[in-house]
């Protein structure tokens, strides 16, 4: 039987944030970031196990407490210097079945809700490639010189923009980042196939936090949680 996996790429250093510590070990609401990440996909009973890929050199995860998680959570020391990179690393560290389906998620999502992963595998379980949350761009887009002016306004009809998780096969997956491997997602790699991932609407709530102001704004989604 199909069995389901998260995989969580956390070997960078988040260095927009600023600061020393990578920014996935910063304070969020009382735990490191990425704990909440996790919280999340250890919740999900349809998800076996989750893999944590860590930098060979982390000092840092073990200064934290996880047995919360219980054998449920998996750290594999094979972090890249990419995050593609990490996840082929992760899916080959991991010997998951090709047919099993793996969800890849940013460390840097701490606001994902049950209801959202829910809807990700429900939607996906059964689709011949996969896919990824997503919501329909609603601002104005608007494309920049060198010098800040704009040159252009984009039509943003028919954009979306990516979220994770991101879900498909782990073999499927493998063989995307095999031949792509620069992408910045894991629905890019698969898109290179020449396939065409589905989106699953989302919610703005499951935002990455990139900069330092979005720490307050994630920490008031959590405490609303």
């Amino acid at each position: 039987m199909t069995e389901f996996f998260a995989l969580v790429p956390a070997a960078g250093s988040g260095l927009r944030m600023g600061g020393e510590l990578p920014k996935q070990y910063l304070a969020l609401a009382g735990r490191p970031m990425i704990y909440h990440a996790l919280a999340a996909l250890c919740a999900s009973a349809e998800i076996g196990t989750v893999f944590v890929v860590l930098a060979p050199d982390d000092a840092h995860w073990q200064r934290y407490d996880w047995s919360p998680f219980g054998a449920k959570l998996q750290p594999l020391f094979c972090g890249g210097a990419t995050r593609a990179e990490s996840v082929r690393n992760g899916l080959l560290a991991s010997e998951l079945e090709p047919e099993d389906w793996v969800l890849v998620h940013d460390a840097a999502r701490p606001c994902l809700s049950q209801a959202q992963l829910a809807k990700l595998i429900a939607e996906l379980r059964d689709d011949e490639v996969g896919g990824l949350l997503a919501v329909p761009v609603a601002d104005t887009l608007k494309r920049a010189d060198a010098t800040q002016r704009i040159t252009k306004t984009e039509d943003r009809e028919g954009l979306w923009q990516a979220q994770t998780p991101q879900m498909f096969r782990a073999g499927l997956l493998l063989q995307a980042l095999q031949q792509a491997r620069s992408v910045t997602d894991e629905a890019s790699a698969v898109e290179a196939l020449g396939l065409k991932p589905k989106l699953v609407a989302s919610e703005s709530a499951n935002f990455k936090v990139t900069y330092a102001q979005d720490m307050r704004l994630a920490e008031l989604l959590l405490k609303e949680k």
